[in-house]
């Protein structure tokens, strides 16, 4: 046994190491990009196909091995049309990596308080009034095409600004607000709906259409229900709700302070597990 490890360290050179640490590397990432999507299920049905086909060759089952490699032929195509949105998800992903986080924030600690309280302001009269809001915030992955679909204000972030936005009577108070970095850059866009075939019944487009902007990117939606006032985070196609006001403020301050290449805050996480909750 020791003269055949040192067989096989003698024969292992430092490519090696780095190649298998590479493909380790890249395996660990697909699985954590498919985590608790609808890709994971997928992959479960890839493996059982593939470890079909590969037994059905061994036992020379020749009819059911031919079938086996038919449907993976076609499935392949047929794959990529149905997984589209998926697939375009991981390429964003991988191209949001970054091998160097830049230490530099970009908006102050004090300017970005000052943005947590205008919007937390904004979102508790909403809550209490009972008046919806959408607001999505930018991060790495441009939401020109949506932006291009409402009107584009490019203000600062003010309570009284969203508060006219949101006002029943306003022609902009059906869509979305998109913010971009310290300024409101548009408003009434329209987002697209999520796909999640799970999602409680009871959750009105509102909340489907943040849900469905996070899916598409690595945005983060605040919402808040016209009917009952309930205020709810959604990334990365989760939902948490019954938000309070402090948690949405603590929310905010990390995504201003965090930075916008920064990955959702642990807090963040624990928010998360309240998803999809029936009003």
């Amino acid at each position: 046994m020791p003269e055949l490890l040192s067989n096989i360290g003698a024969n292992i050179q430092i490519s090696d190491v780095l190649d298998i640490a590479i493909v380790t590397f890249v395996i660990y990432k697909i699985m954590e990009f498919i985590k608790e999507t609808r890709a994971q299920q997928l992959v479960k049905g890839l493996l059982v196909l593939v470890l079909a086909t590969f037994i059905s060759g061994e036992f020379q089952l020749y009819t059911l091995n031919w079938v086996l490699k038919g449907v993976m032929t076609i499935g392949v195509i047929a794959l990529v049309i149905i997984f589209q949105p998926e697939l375009r998800r991981g390429l964003e992903y991988v191209g949001r990596q970054k091998l160097l986080k830049s230490p530099i924030r970009e908006i102050g600690k004090e300017k970005a308080k000052h943005i947590a309280n205008q919007l937390v302001k904004a979102v508790n009269t909403f809550s209490d009034q009972r008046i919806g809001a959408l607001i999505v915030f930018e991060r790495e992955v441009a939401l020109k095409e949506i932006c291009d679909t409402g009107t584009l204000i490019k203000a600062d972030i003010s309570s009284e600004l969203l508060g006219n936005i949101f006002y029943e009577g306003s022609p902009l108070h059906d869509g979305a607000v998109i913010v971009r970095g310290d300024r409101i850059y548009a408003a009434g866009c329209v987002l697209p709906l999520t796909q999640n075939k799970d999602l409680s019944k009871e959750l009105g487009t509102r909340h489907r259409a943040g849900l469905g902007i996070t899916e598409h990117s690595d945005a983060m939606a605040l919402i808040v229900s016209e009917e009952t006032g309930i205020i709810s985070i959604a990334v990365d196609g989760k939902l948490s709700r019954f938000l309070d006001v402090k948690s949405v403020e603590k929310e905010l301050l990390n995504f201003y302070l965090g930075g916008f290449d920064e990955k959702i805050p642990a807090f963040f996480g624990k928010l998360r597990k309240k998803k999809n909750v029936p009003k």
